[in-house]
């Protein structure tokens, strides 16, 4: 199990303890994985996470048995029936089945709370998925805190990487944010290389806030809605990559604009593609028994022009 670590300033990757995903469950001396349950304890294993934690089987039977096993950042209705069409009846994934955090378990906030009909017709829609899922025997677990956390290898690493960023550009981090060294370019030139990179999951381009020309050698980015650059400040990065779902156009997009220090807002599943990419690969190696299907979401809108 790694260490955790709350906040790290270093010089390069061996200093951050960067490690990668186990490799084997041999190698672990782990027993067969066969069940779902099985294997959502397996993924509780990889790193210590705050309690209670999202992670676990959200909805079906611990003691199914894995056919084969899917991945996807979000369980939408429709990845579901694709993925059950495809022989899948065990889902890895990183957000909420029913629209809010902690699924059937929530009791305080989102739909729960919303004034008629609005409370009513979510309330019928998770219904109904719910009867869908136990009906197709399907068992969906949620890696979120976990994927979240994984050092060297979880959401924020697999981001960077997908930016084009290597490891050993890392020079300073801390849980849940890393920033990278770059050459030296105007923030814009560094806005158009991200969009460039985002092409491939499906980001028609990105929301650019400050000046363009403002000097850029460090780029800071955090993980999903934990991606506010309020909150890394002290990491010192030139230009923040943030996700549409963690900033606020009258906060963080007006204080860049009048500081002139540059951000970037890309859209969240865009950002947590990288990462759910990974974790299907490093699944496939480590289920050496059963095929792992990845279905790929990457940006969650349309981009309609007239």
């Amino acid at each position: 199990m790694m260490k955790r670590r709350n906040f790290i300033l270093a010089t390069g990757p061996a200093a951050l303890g960067i490690a990668m995903f186990p490799g084997s469950l041999a190698a672990t001396e782990q027993k067969e994985i066969v069940k779902a349950g099985e294997l959502n304890a397996y993924l509780r294993s990889l790193v210590e996470v705050d309690e209670p934690s999202v992670d676990k089987i959200i909805i079906g039977d611990p003691d199914t048995l894995i056919s084969k096993v899917g991945t996807a950042w979000m369980p939408y209705w429709d990845t579901l029936k694709e993925a059950r069409a495809k022989g899948v009846n065990t889902m890895v994934v990183h957000e909420p089945t029913f629209y809010t955090h902690r699924d059937l378990e929530e009791t305080r906030w989102d739909y729960l709370n919303a004034a008629s009909p609005a409370r009513e017709m979510y309330a019928e829609q998770v219904a109904a998925k719910k009867k869908w899922i136990e009906e197709n025997g399907m068992v969906v677990i949620r890696c979120h805190d976990v994927l979240d956390k994984l050092g060297g290898y979880g959401i924020p690493y697999a981001f960077g990487r997908g930016l084009g960023f290597s490891d050993a550009q890392l020079i300073r981090s801390k849980t849940y944010y890393n920033v990278y060294a770059i050459e030296p370019q105007p923030a814009m030139e560094v806005a158009r290389m991200i969009a460039a990179r985002l092409g491939n999951v499906g980001q028609p381009g990105v929301a650019f806030y400050g000046n363009g020309d403002y000097p850029v050698r460090t780029v800071g980015l955090g993980t999903g809605c934990i991606c506010d650059p309020m909150e890394f400040m002290e990491l010192e990065m030139d230009l923040a990559v943030a996700i549409d779902d963690s900033v606020s156009t009258w906060i963080q997009t007006a204080f860049a604009r009048d500081t002139g220090r540059p951000l970037v807002v890309v859209n969240h599943g865009t950002t947590e593609e990288f990462g759910m990419k990974e974790l299907s690969a490093q699944l496939g190696q480590a289920l050496a028994n059963h095929e792992v299907v990845h279905f790929p979401q990457g940006c969650t809108y349309r981009w309609v022009e007239a």
